[in-house]
């Protein structure tokens, strides 16, 4: 919760509420019970960035009556915010998921990626571990040289030997897997740091794919613009990290410059502007 100055006052953490994996009524309850425990009576408007379903989240919004005007937005443009400072330019996010966002020269915003686990987000934690437990798999089997993914894989579904099928059984059963495989993602990253090739060509083979998606937003919404002068973001925890920016940079034609600020400082910068 921010002050008039834009100044954070108070600050909760929910559960995930995105309304394409919880339901939407479960994500109306996490929201309703996360907006109790900050409620004051001053609170004059509430701003919602949310993932998920814009549809949903409207309906929700107009829902709400006992916190003043209520708006809602998507959860890409504090990030967009925070790689352009309101210019033309676009930002590539890896988190759990994946997306590519920009703001045109016109100022329209557009969006792109951000499937949701099931159908790729290139380049998000999901991606990276579920390419990880795949080739883990096959190094198990016997049919791949063994590195040290395997390990790794049958450590974090908790099996005390390279039982192929009970790790198999243990992601097909999670009860979110998309957070569950998304996990591994840091001790892949912290591999590739160590300098473990297959980690690094598992980094690559993840990120490269959203890049390219971002040089095709680029070049059309940017048809005037040298690539290589256009602002251009890297957010989220994935791809902020080292060795993620140093297997992209070589790549890519874009600036690929690190957002460090947290989210809500672009929240903060986009309630400065309205």
């Amino acid at each position: 919760m921010v002050d008039a100055a834009g100044e954070i006052v108070e600050r909760h953490l929910a559960p995930g509420c995105n309304p394409n994996i919880v339901g939407p009524a479960q994500a109306r309850a996490v929201l309703i019970d996360a907006l109790a425990q900050i409620h004051r009576p001053e609170i004059a408007a509430i701003h919602l960035y949310m993932s998920g379903s814009p549809d949903v989240w409207s309906e929700i919004a107009t829902s709400l009556t006992d916190f003043g005007l209520v708006t809602t937005h998507d959860d890409s443009l504090p990030v967009l915010e925070l790689a352009t400072r309101g210019q033309p330019g676009l930002v590539l996010h890896g988190g759990t998921g994946s997306f590519v966002a920009a703001r045109a020269p016109d100022d329209s915003i557009h969006y792109a990626g951000g499937l949701g686990w099931r159908f790729g987000d290139a380049g998000s934690g999901f991606d990276l571990g579920q390419r990880a437990i795949a080739r883990a798999l096959i190094e198990l089997q016997g049919w791949a040289p063994a590195t040290r993914l395997g390990p790794l894989v049958h450590h974090h579904a908790g099996i005390p030997d390279a039982d192929v099928k009970a790790i198999t059984r243990y992601f097909y059963q999670a009860e979110q897997p998309n957070r569950v495989i998304a996990a591994l993602a840091p001790a892949i990253l912290h591999l590739a740091s160590e300098g473990d090739v297959t980690a690094r060509k598992l980094v690559l083979d993840s990120a490269k794919p959203l890049l390219e998606l971002a040089k095709q937003v680029a070049t059309k919404l940017f048809p005037a613009t040298p690539l290589d002068r256009l602002a251009t973001g890297l957010s989220g925890p994935i791809l902020t990290h080292p060795e993620v920016i140093n297997a992209l940079t070589p790549h890519s034609p874009l600036p690929l410059v690190p957002v460090t600020d947290a989210p809500i400082v672009g929240v903060q910068r986009l309630l400065q502007r309205t």
